[in-house]
C-alpha cells in the first residue's frame, strides 16, 4: 500500500513539475493586473483619490498626501516589474507589504474584499519564495550563456 501511494505521488509530481513555470507566470500576471488596474483608476480619477486618502483611508505613519502619491506609484510601478519577472522576489515582497497596508488602512475591505486580498497575498508569497520561474527576465539574466564549441 505504501509503495502504491509513493507511486501516485511520483506520477503526480512528474505531471505537475513541467507546469510550475506556468503557475509562477500566472500568479505574477494575475496580481500585476489587479494592482495595475487599481493604480490606473487612482491615476485617472486623481481628485477622488486625494479625497479617499484624506477622508477614508487610514494609512499608518504617513501623511495622506504622501500616502496618495506613493500608493498610486506603487500600484503603477511594482506590477510592471512583477509581470515582466524582473527583480521578482523584492517586487513581490514590496507588493505583499503594500497589500497588507491597504487592508489595514481601509477597514471596509474587511467585509467585502478581504478574501481577495488574502488570495493576492498568497499569490505574491508564491513568487517571493519560488521566484519568477523560467518564463521571466530574471531567468534570462541569471542563466549562464552556453559555452561555444570553439572554446
Amino acid at each position: 500500500m505504501l509503495n502504491f501511494l509513493k507511486q501516485i505521488d511520483t506520477t503526480a509530481q512528474r505531471i505537475t513539475e513541467p507546469l510550475i513555470p506556468l503557475l509562477l507566470l500566472f500568479t505574477r500576471l494575475w496580481v500585476a493586473w489587479i494592482f495595475f488596474k487599481s493604480g490606473m483608476v487612482k491615476y485617472n480619477s486623481w481628485d477622488s483619490t486625494l479625497y479617499l486618502f484624506e477622508y477614508e483611508y487610514q494609512v499608518p505613519l504617513l501623511p495622506w498626501q504622501i500616502a496618495a502619491y506613493t500608493g498610486t506609484a506603487a500600484e503603477l510601478i511594482l506590477p510592471v516589474f512583477l509581470a515582466l519577472g524582473l527583480f521578482t522576489r523584492p517586487m513581490a515582497l514590496a507588493l505583499f507589504v503594500f497589500n497588507i497596508i491597504a487592508v489595514v488602512s481601509y477597514p471596509l475591505l474587511w467585509e467585502k474584499g478581504f478574501f481577495d486580498h488574502q488570495l493576492w497575498g498568497m499569490m505574491m508569497l508564491v513568487n517571493v519564495f519560488w521566484g519568477a520561474g523560467m518564463i521571466s527576465i530574471d531567468h534570462l539574466i541569471s542563466s549562464k550563456p552556453k559555452q561555444s564549441l570553439l572554446q
